[in-house]
């Protein structure tokens, strides 16, 4: 059985579940769309290549692809990936377990919505973040937002598994070649962090980095 927390809790059969909450809240008038306009904007609204890392049903990664940006959608549950399959078939929708991730490509922008920081398997935190900064043009973006607590972050994490802190996700960052541009406690770039339960960071790969 994998060690990987979102698989352990879900049993990897959470996509049709996922899909329905997120429609009914979309039929409630719910707003499901801020991850994706904070990285329209990073991005100047102007076309970009996307990679959504844990991109789960796909909801962040469609409506970027309709805001015109080129997107990559990959995750490690095969059930949210034939959600995102089916909601958006236009799309590429990969299986893959981030810590080894090679695509052979780069993007302008990595997004990691939805909790992945936390969710990632115990001991693979460093390397995936060296993964996704390795799929960075020079210059690019990374954005992650994610719970730092069990108030910030909707389910239990499996017993012995803690939530990782900012002070990891820095360090790795630093390794990984990437500079700390901007923190906030929202995905709407608004409110600055201040010590909370809840972080979205933007980091740039250097422009000098191979």
């Amino acid at each position: 059985m994998s060690d990987n927390p979102w698989l352990v809790v879900t049993g990897g059969t959470a996509g049709p579940g996922y899909a329905q909450r997120f429609a009914t809240m979309a039929a409630e008038g719910a707003d499901l769309h801020g991850e994706a306009r904070r990285v329209h904007g990073l991005l100047d609204a102007e076309p970009g290549d996307v990679l959504d890392a844990g991109c789960g049903t796909g909801r962040v990664a469609t409506h970027l692809a309709e805001l015109g940006h080129r997107v990559v959608g990959v995750d490690l549950d095969a059930s949210m990936l034939d959600e995102a399959r089916a909601a958006a078939p236009s799309l590429p929708w990969l299986l893959r377990d981030l810590a080894t991730l090679d695509l052979h490509r780069r993007f302008d922008l990595v997004v990691g919505a939805g909790n992945l920081w936390p969710l990632l398997t115990p001991g693979t935190h460093a390397r995936v973040i060296a993964r996704l900064a390795a799929h960075l043009r020079p210059g690019g973006l990374l954005v992650l937002g994610f719970g730092l607590d069990s108030e910030h972050v909707p389910f239990t994490l499996p017993d012995g598994v803690p939530f990782p802190d900012l002070h990891a996700y820095d360090t790795a960052a630093v390794g990984a070649g990437l500079q700390l541009l901007v923190r906030t406690a929202d995905w709407d770039g608004r409110e600055p962090y201040t010590g909370g339960g809840y972080a979205v960071s933007v980091h740039r790969r250097g422009s000098t980095t191979p």
